[in-house]
């Protein structure tokens, strides 16, 4: 089979932590930037990459590179407080779930649809996690009420949940170009 270099799987790991660097400096994106794809990337590498040690590498490298733009790029740190350490069950979630979608790996129409099912639940379950431990352990809404937390809260969803997601069916059909490029090429 005559394989691009391109087209090695040696470079899939790369590939989704290059996504992580280019997008995590900036969590919301701008006109300049694209929202932050570490939920997807942790999906993605769920279902792409069995080894805990990749998802460790993962962990390491949203930590440099927050430091980074803290220190390096003036991003405020206001996300930065004693909830950050519950980043790693966020992204856990969607790191567990992509490895649970290894089953529904075929990428037909109903493995899709499954996979994509399961990727609004894992991040839906993400933005509980990660917006509920900043709102309980980062000590900056002092008398602030549930309710009107999860009324400043919810606003921040469907773009947290829509970037994901977008991130994720980008990568899945990108996947689905690959293995039907990669058939293709072993046919002929």
């Amino acid at each position: 089979m005559n394989i691009k270099p391109w087209q090695r799987i040696e470079f899939l790991p790369l590939a989704v932590m290059g996504l992580m660097a280019l997008t995590r400096l900036f969590h919301f994106g701008s006109a300049f930037s694209l929202p932050d794809a570490s939920l997807a990337v942790f999906f993605l590498a769920g279902i792409g990459f069995s080894s805990l040690w990749f998802f460790a590498l993962l962990l390491l490298e949203a930590v440099v590179i927050d430091y980074l733009a803290i220190t390096q790029f003036s991003v405020s740190d206001f996300c930065i407080s004693p909830a950050y350490i519950c980043l790693v069950p966020t992204y856990a979630v969607m790191w567990f779930a992509g490895r649970y979608c290894k089953a529904h790996k075929s990428l037909s129409f109903v493995d899709s649809l499954k996979t994509f099912g399961l990727a609004v639940i894992a991040t839906t379950g993400a933005f509980v996690i990660s917006s509920g431990s900043f709102y309980i352990f980062s000590g900056r809404f002092g008398q602030l009420s549930w309710n009107q937390y999860l009324t400043q809260t919810t606003q921040y969803y469907p773009p947290y949940l829509s970037a994901a997601l977008i991130y994720i069916v980008i990568g899945l059909a990108i996947v689905k170009l690959w293995k039907a490029t990669a058939i293709a090429v072993a046919e002929s």
